[in-house]
């Protein structure tokens, strides 16, 4: 099964984050539902849940926990982000969830351009290697970053997808397999 390691964002945060009108009405793009939005920590891909779920234990249980807020939008390519500040202080928890310190590009993303438009518009560059943030308006954060937080747990989810038409189309189904308590 297709598995991650992320953050999920309490409900005041998600709040003070309006997504729709930041994410652009043209070229194919589609929000992430509001109970999808997550920051991740590290792609596992195909996994036994069981295995991974006790790396996790060893791994992450009572790491310290990060005072984290949402700041500034950005892509990558087919991905309309915004940014987690301090980006620094999410490396050593992703690193320990198994992501490659060097890869890590802390975010959470906010629509994604459906694989059509996405062959059809023209290459995006890379991603700068510490993206700047960058305010917009109607995002929800005004002229400056949202709320402050500090997560109590992660989560390993499983990513299935979801359906293709009707209700809740338009995207994957997460389920929570475990939770790792982090520390204070």
């Amino acid at each position: 099964m297709r598995l991650f390691t992320a953050l999920w964002p309490p409900a005041p945060v998600l709040a003070a984050l309006r997504v729709a009108p930041a994410v652009p009405s043209e070229g194919g793009w589609r929000p992430v539902r509001p109970e999808n939005l997550h920051i991740t920590l590290c792609f596992h891909g195909e996994d036994d849940p069981v295995r991974r779920a006790e790396a996790l234990d060893a791994a992450l249980a009572g790491a310290p926990a990060p005072r984290l807020r949402l700041a500034g939008i950005g892509r990558f390519p087919g991905v309309l982000w915004v940014g987690v500040q301090p980006a620094d202080a999410l490396l050593d928890l992703a690193a320990r969830a198994g992501a490659d310190p060097a890869r890590f590009r802390a975010h959470l993303t906010l629509a994604r351009r459906s694989r059509t438009a996405d062959r059809a518009a023209a290459p995006e560059p890379e991603p700068e290697p510490v993206p700047v943030p960058v305010p917009v308006p109607g995002l929800g954060l005004g002229p400056g970053p949202g709320p402050w937080w500090t997560p109590a747990e992660a989560l390993l989810v499983r990513s299935d997808p979801g359906p293709v038409n009707g209700p809740g189309s338009g995207g994957p189904v997460y389920r929570t397999v475990h939770r790792v308590p982090l520390g204070r």
